[in-house]
């Protein structure tokens, strides 16, 4: 997968995540992919429902140690 920019929101809580995830999506060009690092257990819900209501593509979702991890590609 083809990466454009790592986000390392780690350590926040919501809806910090979700800011940050927005505006490193809007800072990227369509089609490009946003790698995500969360560790906030909401993001699970918040992040795939944010980014369905942008028309945005969650690629994969894995977790490792405790990180969430979310590839977005831009709509």
């Amino acid at each position: 997968m083809n990466v454009t920019t790592v986000l390392d929101a780690k350590g926040l809580a919501c809806p910090m995540p979700i800011v940050r995830t927005k505006k490193a999506v809007d800072a990227i060009e369509s089609g490009q992919v946003l790698e995500v690092h969360v560790t906030d257990k909401g993001a699970i819900a918040d992040i795939p429902a944010w980014a369905a209501s942008g028309g945005h593509t969650i690629l994969e979702h894995t977790e490792e140690d405790d990180v969430l991890k979310f590839w977005i590609q831009k709509a």
